[in-house]
């Protein structure tokens, strides 16, 4: 009985920590949301609209999860198909505009969900390690 009151008491810190998390975020997008919607054409015509910019951050996701993916393989699971799926992703979403701007946000909806299960892919295998 110890051991379910204990449980409960984490849960319900972990809850409460959520709600005070959840309802500061609320708070703060009700504050800064009437001062960032006339900006948002401004933004948009700033470095963040630029391709360079996009192809850093892109650059950078890659090489985290290429870092994770190799963690991973290197100490778990020495399975290889997560890499694929990350690297299927970032190609297809380099590309992203190969099928012209109409078409641009299917094909880096498509390279993220490839980067997204390659992480999710790693996470499992990691998870079920009987060796670690």
């Amino acid at each position: 009985m110890p051991e379910k009151a204990t449980a409960r008491r984490i849960n319900n810190r972990v809850l409460d920590k959520m709600g005070v998390w959840v309802s500061a975020m609320c708070g703060i997008h009700c504050l800064i949301l009437p001062i960032l919607l006339p900006a948002l054409p401004i933004i948009a015509s700033t470095f963040v609209a630029q391709d360079w910019f996009e192809r850093s951050i892109l650059t950078i996701s890659i090489i985290i999860g290429f870092a994770a993916l190799f963690i991973g393989f290197r100490q778990y699971h020495r399975q290889l198909y997560p890499m694929y799926s990350l690297g299927l992703g970032a190609v297809i979403y380099w590309n992203k505009d190969i099928f012209g701007h109409d078409y641009e946000p299917f094909t880096v909806a498509a390279g993220a969900l490839f980067i997204i299960a390659a992480h999710l892919i790693n996470l499992r295998l990691c998870k079920q390690c009987k060796a670690c």
